[in-house]
């Protein structure tokens, strides 16, 4: 043999020996590396879970009142593996069983099809689970249908009826809480796919809310059995069969009845507002307690009725929910709608001023105009108010002070040629009170609103640069006027310039700030107990059936706002001088409770889809009582007009429920807490509430 045929024996030896090798490696893979996956994934293949749902736990208010709970419904199920077997696979009983529930046929027959059988957009109501588990076609069953199907085995071969929990929200003190308490719904593939948390097909589980942020606590075990079928999807035996664990309860610091009456208080608000001639599309209400940060209620409008999501929404509600021409029902204005604060902003204006060394008891000049720059800027109504100390303007909620305060700092801090250190401290006392970051709440969704400083404009400029520089390209025709022109004319040369413009619109809170009544209502938290920021909490602990106690949730403070306590006394005489002898005393006078607090009438810029232009955001942000301050209470109404007017009405209708006014009058036995405030103690759900979740079905 030569040296050639030598070379090229090896060469084939080389390459069989390795195709061996990788053929055994994979052998080895697949048998003892990956063996107990495949065996895993083999069953499955061949398991059914058939799910037996847990009962969830309640979420309770402070008292112990039921908010969200499970309750007896009656479920009507269909066998697919009985009713397939019928000669007409099932059409007659489907028929029978539409006149009975009003459906369909059609309908019947689509919600008892697993979702794999079929097209993609044709799925709607179809059933996530498995074949061998009796498919749900309704929960909210009657007892005479109940008793139709179960004494007609003839005519509904396959079919049966048997008590299931259903969540509901009973509303028992009148109360909504639609946002805060959320929804549950069946699990989706995108559940399915957390490999975070494992889930059951069809199982219920929390959608948004407290529901879904304490899902774990209130979900409970659901009792599965699994069942073992050959590839004819025979059942061949039975692997496990477990009983269902009940669900925790959730015991929450909000009070049903302060929720009610801090919904009907800003439902009022809006309604007053629109007899006003204001467009009033939407609005909230918190109430925080400053001692802890604990939310007492939280109230946001329009919403909508939290069992519509068990009862199944119709095409229709579910547009409703997220239309414009609604006011988008399903947005949680209190966490989700960002606002300019307008007036409100000025606390933290005194803060600033207080740190650049100016004298809080001087007087200052309040003009009916500023000229800045080429621009005049005006006070509200362009009224003068003279030479007035600080107090005064905050209370008669003077405008051009601190235009001339802030505009005196943007030159010190250079103009639009900044120094390498700035003071900035309208932005720094603004950042400091956490404006532009989220509060924290246990709750999802919350938005962080927008502190515009001069990180915020570089950020801004980058991203929209292009926009601006290619206006009369990129527009839209009806926004081509002679004004926007210029506006992006400017933005395209120099956007990224703090300008006096907006350093001056800053101080009394409009411009490109925002923020969302709950950090609003934080801020104002911290003013009322010394400058704590509490981080929002809406949960108090969480205990078994059994009243046993396995967690509870401490205060957590989210920081010190920089705030001195010369400062805070002089913000607690201000903020009550705007009650006694400012905007808010024709609400306020002669009332019984000291309320210390500050209107704020936010410019809105922009039109109505009927063409109008938008009308002024009202608020009232507050802290009472005044002396010894123990709750925090804010209001805003969009497009709700003046603050006073409107706004500080609601909230005063809100601490009339709190402390039990009736007139001028208090009533302590008409205050829905006692006078040292609202209880630590965890409560125990009353017995008369717990029956509304018992309750059985019999043939």
């Amino acid at each position: 043999m030569n040296q050639r045929s030598r070379l090229s024996l090896i060469v084939t030896q080389t390459l069989v020996l390795s195709l061996m090798l990788a053929l055994f490696g994979r052998l080895f893979f697949l048998q003892v590396a990956s063996g107990l996956k495949y065996q895993s994934a083999a069953l499955s293949i061949q398991s059914r879970d058939i799910v037996n749902p847990a009962i969830r736990g309640a979420i309770t208010d402070s008292s112990g009142i039921p908010l969200a709970m499970d309750r007896p419904g009656m479920q009507i199920t269909v066998n697919r593996s009985a009713v397939d077997e019928l000669p007409d696979k099932g059409s007659a009983v489907f028929a029978q069983l539409g006149k009975l529930l009003g459906m369909s046929a059609a309908q019947v027959f689509t919600k008892t099809r697993l979702c794999g059988e079929l097209a993609i957009g044709q799925r709607s109501g179809c059933w996530n689970g498995t074949r061998q588990q009796p498919i749900p076609l309704t929960k909210l069953a009657t007892e005479a249908q109940a008793l139709k199907v179960l004494e007609n085995p003839t005519i509904f071969p396959g079919v049966d009826a048997a008590p299931v929990p259903i969540r509901s929200y009973p509303a028992l003190a009148g109360e909504n809480a639609a946002h805060v308490l959320g929804y549950t719904g069946v699990v989706t593939d995108a559940d399915l796919a957390d490999t975070t948390k494992h889930f059951y097909r069809n199982e219920i589980v929390g959608k948004s809310g407290l529901e879904y942020v304490y899902d774990n606590y209130l979900r409970g075990t659901p009792g599965v059995k699994t069942l073992i079928v050959d590839r004819k999807e025979a059942i061949t035996s039975v692997s496990q069969n477990t009983s269902p664990t009940p669900g925790n309860n959730l015991v929450t610091h909000l009070d049903a009845r302060l929720q009610s009456a801090t919904e009907a208080a800003l439902a009022s608000s809006v309604k007053r507002s629109r007899s006003l001639g204001y467009h009033a599309d939407s609005g909230a209400a918190v109430v925080m307690d400053v001692k802890n940060g604990a939310i007492l209620a939280m109230a946001s409008y329009p919403t909508y009725d939290p069992n519509m999501w068990q009862k199944g929404l119709t095409t229709q509600q579910a547009k409703d929910l997220f239309s414009t021409a609604t006011g988008v029902p399903a947005l949680s204005r209190a966490i989700q709608g960002e606002y300019a604060p307008a007036s409100t902003f000025k606390a933290l204006s005194i803060v600033a001023a207080s740190s650049a060394k100016y004298n809080l008891n001087a007087l200052y000049d309040c003009p009916a105009s500023l000229k800045v720059g080429t621009q005049l800027f005006r006070n509200f109504e362009t009224k003068s108010q003279g030479h007035i100390n600080m107090t005064e303007a905050i209370a008669v909620s003077c405008d051009t002070i601190w235009y001339q305060i802030a505009f005196d700092q943007w030159l010190k801090d250079g103009g639009l040629s900044p120094h390498p250190s700035l003071n900035d401290y309208f932005f720094n006392a603004a950042r400091g009170f956490g404006v532009g970051k989220k509060t924290g709440i246990d709750l999802p969704g919350e938005l962080s609103g927008r502190l515009p400083d001069r990180q915020w404009k570089q950020a801004y400029y980058d991203a929209n640069k292009n926009f601006f520089c290619n206006y009369t390209k990129r527009a839209k025709p009806s926004d081509l006027t002679p004004y926007l022109i210029a506006i992006a004319h400017e933005n395209c040369l120099d956007g990224n310039k703090l300008r006096a413009g907006d350093a001056v619109n800053f101080a009394i809170g409009q411009g490109d700030t925002l923020v969302t009544p709950l950090q609003l209502t934080d801020i104002y938290a911290s003013i009322a107990n010394g400058g704590t920021l509490w981080k929002p909490q809406v949960a108090k602990a969480v205990i078994t059936p059994k009243g046993e106690v396995i967690k509870t949730f401490s205060p957590v403070i989210n920081g010190k706002a920089p705030v001195t306590k010369s400062d805070i006394a002089f913000l607690h005489t201000a903020l009550r001088a705007v009650a006694t002898r400012g905007t808010a005393a024709g609400v306020f006078a002669n009332y019984p409770i000291e309320v210390a607090g500050k209107t704020g009438t936010g410019q809105v810029l922009g039109r109505n889809p009927n063409g109008s232009a938008k009308d002024d955001t009202s608020w009232f942000a507050s802290f009472a009582p005044a002396a010894s301050p123990r709750y925090a209470v804010v209001m805003m109404v969009s497009q709700g007009g003046f603050g006073a007017s409107v706004s500080a009405v609601g909230v005063k209708d809100i601490y009339s429920a709190l402390f039990g006014v009736v007139g001028n009058k208090v009533d302590p036995a008409k205050a829905i807490f006692p006078s040292s405030g609202p209880s630590a103690a965890l409560p125990k759900v009353d017995p008369k509430y717990a029956k509304l979740a018992a309750g059985t079905v019999t043939k």
